[in-house]
């Protein structure tokens, strides 16, 4: 008994940390970083040349990366936002609590609709020409009916916000059903698993990979479908503050806003892999062999 034990642990693959560790060396060791860090300094660069040295057509209106840095760092700020003030937590906060919720409600109605319409063709039957009628239609679009839909403009914001995300969640779930090989059915079949084995035994680890990124994908819709909602029926927001910077012709805010979205917006992207790469340790590990 303790020779098979041993034997098992021998064989035993390598821990989440050293998985981890090994992925961060080798991404270390190859170009990737440097290259994404030399994108970035190229974009500021063609940035600060085209609105605040050459000053360009097309570009001159457009705040520059100086003056929109000063006023994001300023203890004064001239247009009342920076990261000194309150009203500028107070924004990102809220975004995120609505970016939140419409997130974890795409997920918990979009993975089991994707993964029942790819397990039953009759309910895809019935359930994919009406999602794929509605997908198209562009959030600004459903704007004034989730207005007279929900009671109240939070509501509203965080239904728009969950719209977007839940098409992708979805779409990619049931993609991720769709792609399992057919032999993994009839071996399952054919050892005599039931259906509510093969589903979870089968469908629902081998759809893994394509939900986690459908969750990526879901997260970017998510921010991208919040700021509609917030630019017009928000009074509190970073989508809210970059239309209410526009109308009082406070530009640099409106890149600030913007990059903090994008952070912000990254960073969710950033959680959504490691966790699954965390429940995926097998795919992970194959990956590093």
């Amino acid at each position: 008994m303790s020779q098979a034990i041993m034997q098992r642990q021998t064989t035993k693959g390598p821990s989440a940390w050293e998985v981890t560790l090994a992925n961060t060396k080798l991404w270390l060791k190859s170009p990737t970083p440097y290259l994404n860090a030399l994108g970035l300094v190229a974009f500021v660069l063609f940035w600060y040349l085209t609105t605040e040295y050459f000053q360009l057509p097309y570009f001159e209106k457009l705040p520059g990366p100086v003056a929109s840095f000063q006023e994001w760092v300023s203890k004064d700020p001239i247009y009342g936002i920076s990261i000194y003030t309150s009203d500028y937590y107070a924004h990102i906060g809220i975004s995120v609590w609505r970016v939140f919720q419409a997130f974890m409600l795409a997920t918990l109605l979009g993975v089991p609709t994707g993964l029942f319409m790819g397990w039953n063709k009759t309910f895809k039957d019935y359930s994919f020409p009406l999602l794929e009628t509605l997908r198209p239609i562009p959030m600004l679009a459903w704007v004034p009916l989730a207005i007279l839909m929900w009671p109240g403009r939070e509501a509203s914001i965080v239904f728009l916000t969950f719209l977007g995300s839940y098409f992708a969640t979805v779409l990619n779930t049931l993609l991720g059903v769709e792609s399992i090989d057919e032999s993994y059915f009839r071996a399952a079949r054919s050892l005599g698993a039931r259906p509510r084995d093969v589903f979870f035994k089968v469908i629902l680890p081998g759809a893994m990979p394509f939900i986690f990124t459908g969750l990526q994908i879901s997260m970017g819709y998510a921010w991208f479908s919040l700021v509609a909602g917030e630019m017009l029926a928000g009074e509190y927001g970073l989508g809210y503050l970059i239309w209410n910077s526009f109308m009082l012709v406070q530009y640099p805010v409106i890149i600030i806003a913007m990059i903090t979205l994008g952070v912000i917006g990254s960073l969710s992207s950033l959680l959504i892999r490691m966790i699954g790469n965390r429940l995926m340790q097998w795919k992970v590990r194959e990956e590093v062999r």
